[in-house]
């Protein structure tokens, strides 16, 4: 046994943190602490770590060495990267070869480089080497993933499938969770569940438990409710057996119904957004001499979910900067249409006003908005965004990570954007919040463009990718596992060399004649669709009888549904001429 802690207690103010929790793990555990932004989990980290103080007991392995990588690393100014990593790391243990190898695998190559110049998340990035590199007994990781690009997620998960020691984690990566981790501890409401599954088991074992203790909680109270009736019925206390009845009633009655946890609730946008949308005329970037990426060109379509993938570095915030018209390219221009109506929801929340209340920030968007036939108030947006009227009145400063994160999604979606424009959205959100933004997300009415490292975020919104690689940005059809399955099977055909030309032609996929007129008359219907559409959305802003108004909404909402099965189906097509053109 690594650690056991028993009783565990801790409060801040009015927030319970954890209330009698008991939490164990053995050696060569991996386990991932899951819970709702603003729970605690990154306290129960440091808890756990011997970094905060609690009540209750707790034992460790004798002469346990425990790693704690926090969620922002501070260190010292006028340090270098190389002289940081000596002061935590015994030299005798590593040789200086070893030291500089894992700090250039986490894309530090320049070891000399002095800490004050670095950007939070390259901060982030030694300070994860520094915690694999340095000899444990224990690693505790808080959001490590944060701030990496794939290739740097991809090496991690696979050094730490193999890792043979104590690991415990905090993520919002739901595949590296599937991966790496064998148990899930949640924290909700002060209490720790248990889970001996990964992520896939754990949401299915969390259902559960979750309808057996409303059960039992149903049973609790019609078994009460019979009992009040016996208690009202004026039975006297006289016998041995009726005292035992009376306490057990007095007991149970006691007992807290099952705290259902808060969801965010994310509102409908209904800004309209016009037949031309963003047209990108071979731009491309530089700064100085340094190209970013070539000319590239591409017509965004209304409904477009296009991810943003490459290293960090390869320029993709700058493109999004580009595409907002916040800088220009180098050369070429974008075209924006009227109707285009960004929400940008930058990486970092650097700019948020700390010492401001939040629903002030709130405020300064609307007091009201309109949300479809819904009038919200601030107050009441805050609340759907689990920012009760105490949480309103804090300042911005005491927020977590991840409540800033929630806020400051909250103030882009308020503006109502028909064009969603997220950098690195997952950051610093739960998974439960992930999974609702997800969820709004496939019904956004409007256009979605992402950068991203979260690979299955990037699976459920994409249905396109932006590639930047060599200084070069390219389009590929569909998510992150098409990606992934496209370079695999390229990588085979080039392994395996020339194949035999019968062999070949035997196993050439031929898209069906029916399917390619199909294809041949889709695009056209989709015109034609799309065409009806604006017809009803232009009398749509002629017409004030509310009657009129109610049955050319439903007409246009029928069409939309058809549209967008078209626009389903041309996809699948695509694919098929793809499939027939690469075989």
């Amino acid at each position: 046994m690594l650690v056991s802690i028993e009783h565990a207690f801790k409060k801040y103010g009015e927030k319970m943190i954890v209330d009698d929790a008991h939490f164990y793990l053995d050696q060569k555990d991996k386990v991932a602490l899951i819970g709702v932004n603003g729970t605690g989990k990154s306290t129960l980290l440091k808890m756990i770590a011997g970094q905060e103080a609690f009540q209750g007991q707790v034992m460790y392995q004798k002469d346990i060495k425990i790693n704690y990588l926090s969620q922002n690393p501070v260190y010292q100014n006028g340090d270098t990267i190389l002289e940081t990593v000596k002061k935590q790391i015994d030299t005798k243990d590593l040789n200086l070869y070893e030291i500089k190898t894992m700090l250039h695998r986490f894309g530090m190559e320049d070891e000399n480089r002095l800490v004050d110049h670095l950007s939070g998340g390259q901060l982030k990035r030694v300070a994860l080497a520094i915690a694999l590199m340095k000899p444990c007994d224990l690693l505790i990781l808080d959001e490590p993933t944060n701030h990496l690009d794939n290739s740097m997620i991809e090496y991690l998960e696979k050094y730490l499938i193999k890792w043979k020691k104590g690991l415990l984690m905090v993520t919002h990566d739901r595949y590296f969770l599937e991966r790496v981790c064998h148990r899930i501890v949640e924290l909700s409401q002060g209490h720790l569940y248990n889970y001996e599954a990964n992520y896939s088991q754990y949401l299915e074992l969390k259902q559960i438990r979750i309808e057996n203790d409303l059960n039992a909680q149903r049973k609790r109270k019609n078994f009460l409710k019979k009992e009040l009736e016996w208690v009202r019925a004026g039975v006297q206390a006289r016998t041995t057996k009726s005292k035992d009845r009376l306490q057990r009633f007095e007991q149970l009655s006691q007992i807290a119904d099952v705290a259902v946890e808060q969801k965010v609730q994310l509102m409908d946008v209904s800004r309209r957004l016009g037949k031309k949308t963003i047209i990108l005329h071979d731009i491309s970037h530089s700064f100085g001499e340094r190209l970013l990426f070539q000319p590239f060109s591409y017509t965004f379509k209304r409904y477009d979910r296009i991810g943003i993938l490459g290293d960090n570095g390869t320029g993709k915030s700058t493109l999004l900067n580009i595409i907002t018209q916040q800088i220009k390219p180098t050369s070429g221009s974008v075209e924006i249409g009227e109707t285009v109506h960004f929400g940008y929801f930058k990486q970092g929340y650097e700019d948020l006003p700390l010492n401001k209340k939040v629903i002030d920030y709130i405020q300064e968007v609307a007091s009201y908005q309109q949300f479809g036939k819904e009038t919200l108030s601030a107050k009441n947006m805050c609340e759907r965004f689990l920012f009760d009227a105490k949480m309103q009145h804090t300042l911005i400063s005491r927020l977590s990570g991840g409540e800033r994160r929630r806020l400051y999604l909250l103030r882009v979606l308020m503006t109502m954007p028909n064009v969603l424009v997220l950098d690195e959205p997952t950051n610093d959100l739960d998974i439960d919040t992930l999974t609702i933004l997800e969820d709004y997300l496939d019904s956004f009415a409007g256009m979605i463009i992402v950068v991203s490292h979260d690979r299955y975020f990037l699976d459920r919104i994409c249905d396109g990718l932006f590639i930047l690689q060599n200084q070069t940005l390219r389009y590929q059809n569909g998510g992150y596992s098409s990606l992934i399955y496209s370079q695999t099977q390229k990588e085979k055909k080039e392994s395996n060399g020339a194949h035999d030309y019968r062999k070949a032609k035997q196993s050439r996929y031929r898209m069906p004649y029916l399917e390619k007129k199909e294809l041949e008359t889709i695009e056209g219907t989709i015109q034609d669709l799309e065409n009806q559409v604006s017809s009803l959305e232009e009398q749509l802003n002629s017409l004030e009888d509310y009657q009129e108004i109610a049955k050319i909404c439903d007409q246009r909402d029928r069409l939309n549904e058809e549209l967008e099965q078209k626009n389903e189906r041309f996809l699948e097509l695509l694919e098929l001429k793809e499939k027939e053109e690469q075989s």
